[in-house]
């Protein structure tokens, strides 16, 4: 139960599996983010149509009308885990903390950093199928006001004038890389039988994204 997660005699408390840094919370807040890492739990678990407002209470340890005071409905919680969760928000600063004297060392090391993180958490990719099967994406427009803010340093990394990069608007550029690491992992899911060929299996993210940067033609043409 959640309640044994969110004590209010600890400093510190566990949050989607991580340990939060002791940040005095109100009870209140404590209660909706217990609220939110239940309804994830469950939305991963069985999806978003079959749980309920009563699951969520149930699980969390929350009167259902001690929900309603945090939150309009069971989309307004899904939204507000979409704009936390979504694997963007989780990649986007290692893609802005990644070292690199050129674009080819940046998109190495941002690619190592992002299989290390999201190897760690696979469940935001499946955060994001439930976002496009049951909502048509319908809560992205959120979500890229939240992010894209954020894409700008990275952009510029891009665009510096010997970066070799074709000129092209910055909306598409940033779609297209992030786009080809997000395509990584969703066919990474396709990719777990082991009866598959090893040659289709073992593909790391940063041989990917040596694709991305210079394409399937030899590099001599």
């Amino acid at each position: 139960m959640f309640k044994k997660r969110y004590n209010k005699n600890e400093r510190s408390f566990t949050y989607f599996g991580e340990t939060m840094p002791e940040i005095p919370l109100s009870k209140g807040k404590r209660t909706r983010l217990a609220i939110e890492e239940t309804a994830y739990k469950l939305f991963l678990e069985q999806g978003y149509s079959a749980t309920s407002m009563r699951q969520i209470s149930e699980e969390a340890g929350v009167a259902l009308g001690g929900i309603y005071n945090h939150f309009k409905g069971k989309d307004e919680i899904f939204q507000e885990l979409i704009i936390d969760q979504h694997p963007y928000i989780k990649i986007l600063p290692i893609i802005q903390d990644a070292p690199g004297d050129n674009i080819d060392e940046f998109i190495r090391n941002s690619a190592r950093g992002i299989q290390e993180e999201l190897g760690r958490h696979p469940d935001f990719i499946k955060l994001m199928f439930i976002e496009i099967v049951e909502f048509n994406g319908k809560h992205f427009q959120k979500l890229y006001e939240s992010i894209f803010p954020k894409t700008l340093p990275i952009l510029q990394r891009f665009l510096s004038s010997d970066s070799g990069v074709r000129e092209m608007p910055l909306p598409q550029l940033i779609r297209l890389f992030v786009g080809s690491i997000m395509s990584f992992y969703i066919t990474e899911f396709l990719m777990t039988n082991p009866e598959l060929p090893a040659e289709l299996r073992e593909m790391s993210l940063e041989t990917y994204m040596e694709y991305f940067l210079y394409g399937i033609l030899e590099r001599n043409q």
